[in-house]
């Protein structure tokens, strides 16, 4: 690193030779004596330095409260008020001069780990993160309120959105629409609910494992994690960059591709995206009413689409039968819309979940519970780091939540014991998952699979943190198995509602299932053209089935 400026000497500013000593002893190195002065006059200048630049005033996207005026913001509290769990904070925002009426006279939930100015965000934890009240907002929420879009509120989201069950979250437990007392899935439970329920049109999830397709599945929602970089992660708390996609939740097919119609494209700030798709590049939902409208299409809409049934997402010994069933079913609707259908085989999908958790572990200790996503541009959020720390206080440590706590300590774990070998191996591993992907999808347009391999669990009354580590985490093993595969190469990915399965515990409770339908990149018009072909000439609420 070349020295730009040494920095006027400041007596505030003085670095010691006794503090380069002890630094440079820290981290397990060995200054001669010869040079400790010369470091201790050049880290007092970069000491100087670094303290004009926290001088400077921080550059955050303006909010016009005129424009996007904001009321009513208040915590909810009792069954019905939260909607059983599914609000965080209500609120009545608005735009008064919209630019679009793509979202006219829609309402929607923003979850609590997307960034809405003047409302705390509180990703679901405790803590003093879990107070924090962000200056901006999101991309995403601009763009809805430009379009005409009501936001009532933010949904609740698990602990630090790390967990695949709903009843992690400081807000309290989610309950499934269909049954109470079972899981939503996670971390986007409150969104599905929401959703679900009624108590709005559409919802705004993250996903970095399928936080989006889990709760959609469970809860006969649909909703579409859109190709990675496709819509602006800006405003959105980030787990690990490359895996983060935020998406939306709708009870049918076109509502959720006019969502993404009008948040996609470009925002000139977000590094994951590509400069060449601006905002309204693809026209999803207008494209999508024009596919499913024309006659000539009406008996075979999919003819000449090829569907390929991805053998090892249905792995036999965990799979549930009556979901294998369920989606097998939806599969063979498909072929009676005029779709090609057959197998395709990618064995190394089953190693796919693998590496994603390993790989996840050492960056998002890092980038998300942290704060620290350095080697990224993007917006960051300087007064939530102002409430982190280096490392986890014990206070902050206790405020995570045992999926978050379970993050930070393999993250340590594998840092200190492998290091960056392994996380360059997962990162090259990932890249091979996603170009076999990209082969197979050569041969076919979609693959497809159950979104989630079995039904939803009962959630424990008390919150899962009261199951200890092991039995509280143990429950979510096998959950994100067709998910987490998408969110980590970042092909669009949507869930589809293809009807009811019995709990495995109680063969009388009744639970949604879904099927996942999986794109080329940025070919996510497709893959909603399937599903809204699908959703046209099926009707998911009527559809059990048992006894398989």
């Amino acid at each position: 690193m070349s020295v730009l400026v040494l920095g006027e000497k400041d007596q505030t500013s003085l670095v010691s030779t006794e503090e380069v000593e002890t630094l440079a002893h820290t981290h397990n190195i060995t200054i001669p004596p010869s040079e400790l002065q010369d470091w201790a006059e050049l880290l007092t200048g970069m000491n100087t330095c670094a303290k004009q630049v926290l001088a400077l005033p921080d550059y955050y996207p303006p909010v016009d409260v005129t424009l996007y005026p904001r009321t009513n913001i208040h915590r909810p509290s009792g069954d019905e008020e939260t909607d059983y769990g599914g609000w965080a904070t209500k609120a009545t925002i608005k735009c008064t001069q919209r630019k679009s009426n793509e979202l006219n006279g829609k309402t929607f939930a923003i979850k609590d780990a997307i960034a809405v100015a003047g409302i705390k965000c509180g990703n679901g934890i405790g803590g003093k993160v879990g107070e924090w009240i962000p200056k901006v907002d999101a991309t995403l929420v601009t763009r809805i309120l430009d379009a005409g879009g009501l936001i009532l509120g933010k949904s609740a989201c698990e602990a630090g959105c790390l967990v695949a069950v709903s009843d992690t979250s400081i807000t309290g437990n989610v309950h499934n629409p269909y049954a109470y007392g079972y899981s939503t899935g996670g971390s986007s439970s409150g969104s599905a609910r929401l959703v679900s329920t009624g108590q709005v049109d559409m919802a705004i999830g993250t996903d970095q494992g399928g936080s989006t397709r889990k709760p959609s599945a469970n809860c006969g929602v649909v909703c579409i994690k859109p190709t990675w970089g496709l819509v602006p992660y800006t405003g959105c708390l980030s787990l690990e960059a490359t895996l983060d996609h935020a998406g939306p939740m709708a009870r049918n097919v076109q509502d959720c591709a006019t969502l993404l119609e009008v948040i996609a494209g470009n925002d000139g700030i977000d590094d994951r995206q590509p400069y060449s798709w601006p905002q309204g590049h693809v026209k999803f939902g207008e494209e999508l009413k024009k596919f499913l409208d024309k006659p000539t299409t009406s008996e075979k809409p999919l003819k000449g689409i090829k569907v390929g049934i991805l053998v090892e997402g249905f792995p036999s010994k965990i799979t549930d039968s009556n979901v294998a069933a369920a989606s097998k079913s939806a599969i063979s609707k498909l072929a009676k819309l005029g779709a090609e259908v057959k197998e395709i085989s990618i064995p190394f999908y089953k190693d796919s979940g693998l590496v994603w958790m390993v790989g996840m572990a050492m960056p998002a200790a890092t980038q998300c519970l942290l704060s620290n996503p350095s080697g990224r541009k993007q917006l960051l959020f300087t007064d939530r780091c102002e409430l982190s720390s280096p490392t986890l206080t014990q206070e902050a440590f206790n405020a995570l939540g045992l999926g978050a706590q379970n993050v930070y300590l393999r993250g340590l774990f594998l840092q200190e014991r492998f290091g960056s070998p392994l996380h360059a191996r997962c990162t090259n591993l990932r890249r091979k998952l996603s170009d076999e992907y990209d082969n197979a999808l050569k041969a076919v347009d979609v693959f497809v699979m159950p979104t989630c391999i079995f039904p939803p669990g009962k959630i424990e009354p008390e919150g899962g943190k009261s199951l200890g580590p092991l039995k509280m985490l143990s429950r979510t093993i096998g959950i994100p198995y067709n998910t987490a595969p998408f969110s980590s190469s970042g092909h669009p990915a949507l869930n589809l509602p293809v009807g009811f399965v019995p709990a495995k515990d109680d063969k009388d409770v009744w639970l949604p299932t879904g099927l996942q339908i999986v794109g080329r990149k940025f070919d996510d018009l497709t893959v909603l053209k399937v599903a809204g072909s699908w959703e046209k000439v099926n009707d998911w609420k009527t559809m059990q089935y048992s006894g398989n």
